[in-house]
């Protein structure tokens, strides 16, 4: 495989970074179909809680631990090859789905298995810019990728409109159309950056080799409480506020859209900050916050104002901190691993999304309140920023002083 030369027309940083974040945008919307449609299928089907729960959750899943080989993958094949193999072969589940695959719970968890594979395309995006461009301008250029996270917001906006007024087949159709039309013009315009370290060690042993780095393990904590707590309100906020403070299902559904609409523009600046600062920094601001908002409303307080500024505060702190993470790696991790090292991050990302519902819904059937699991989520914070400032200021200096 041979890289674009530097002159190549047309094929500027920023139209590079412009694909990247639409290719992420287009995958998560594919990755996202089933969630709206949760309640449609336990309808139709007959679904419990818990198997509705199980379908919203296995694309979840293996999109989140799918990082982890196409971010190795990405690594030796480059971002120009892996950008239309993950939407090419997105398009397979979602057509499955939306044409044959709404009629049985088996043939959802099926689809929705294979409809992971939208997830994993994080783990082509951050190398794939990380490599384009300089360290100082790193840290904007992964975080505003990064906002291609909100491709999930296309999802949660069109999806029962489009069931509604067109057909159950139609918004699957729609993004499949979607996906391919991306997936051409990705292998007709992307390149990847000259230069690009191509590696040709075995995914093992480059696996072993990322998890040695003392940045992987580091990093997986941070994302796994900035990203996982991101995840966790995106999916958990509605329930809670219809729960926690009577609100109607329309009204929480609206507040959640504020969040993750609010966390996914604080994402660039997030990265913005920590090239300006550096991310160290950065993150240590963004785990007082959670700490001291997560605190405020364990205590329940009333919704307005002291609830909502909580809330949305605690949001923009965990977008800054998502982007002030990837800013991390991309100083910090080898160049030829930072793939392999986004794959294993971005997995424990998704997972750290996992915990909170969870831990937050059964302290709610055992106390009949959300404050307990607020106040373990603002102690995980208060220990994430203890590592911030100790091990990873630490292991960042190091870095710092070794690259001069």
């Amino acid at each position: 495989m041979t890289n674009a030369p530097a002159t190549t027309p047309g094929r500027s940083p920023a139209l590079m970074l412009g694909l990247a974040t639409l290719g992420f945008a287009v995958n998560f919307w594919a990755w996202a179909l089933l969630s709206p449609l949760g309640p449609r299928f336990k309808e139709l089907l007959g679904l419990s809680a818990g198997q509705q729960a199980l379908l919203v959750a296995v694309p979840v899943i293996v999109g989140s631990l799918g990082r982890i080989p196409v971010g190795a993958l990405t690594d030796r094949l480059g971002g120009r090859v892996m950008f239309p193999l993950v939407s090419a072969a997105t398009i397979v589940p979602v057509l499955f789905i939306g044409l044959f695959g709404q009629t049985s719970m088996v043939a959802l968890l099926a689809g929705g298995f294979f409809l992971g594979v939208g997830g994993t395309v994080f783990a082509v995006g951050v190398p794939f810019v990380n490599a384009w461009f300089p360290p100082n301008r790193r840290g904007l250029a992964v975080g505003i990728f990064g906002a291609g996270m909100g491709g999930t917001a296309i999802s949660a906006l069109t999806t029962v409109p489009l069931v509604r007024a067109a057909g159950p087949a139609v918004p699957f159709v729609i993004t499949a159309v979607v996906l391919a039309a991306y997936a051409v013009v990705a292998w007709l315009v992307l390149r990847d950056a000259p230069g690009r370290a191509v590696v040709v060690q075995p995914l093992g042993t480059r696996l072993a080799a990322a998890l040695r780095l003392p940045i992987t393990w580091q990093a997986c904590v941070l994302y796994a409480v900035a990203f996982g707590g991101y995840v966790a309100f995106s999916v958990y906020l509605p329930a809670y506020l219809q729960t926690g403070y009577g609100l109607e299902q329309a009204d929480a559904a609206n507040r959640m859209a504020g969040f993750v609409v609010l966390a996914v523009l604080a994402r660039p600046l997030g990265g913005w900050l920590s090239d300006r600062v550096g991310p160290v920094p950065v993150l240590t601001g963004v785990f007082v916050v959670t700490a001291v908002t997560a605190g405020v409303q364990a205590l329940t307080p009333g919704l307005m104002p002291v609830g909502t500024i909580a809330f949305l505060t605690m949001a923009a702190a965990l977008g800054a901190g998502s982007g002030a993470t990837f800013a991390l790696v991309a100083q910090v991790a080898p160049a030829d691993k930072v793939g392999t090292v986004t794959g294993l991050v971005g997995a424990a990302g998704g997972l750290g999304g996992f915990v909170p519902p969870l831990v937050m819904g059964f302290l709610y059937g055992r106390l009949g309140s959300y404050g307990l699991g607020l106040a373990l989520l603002a102690v995980t914070a208060v220990v994430t920023l203890a590592l911030t400032v100790t091990a990873v200021r630490a292991l960042a200096a190091r870095r710092t002083v070794g690259s001069h």
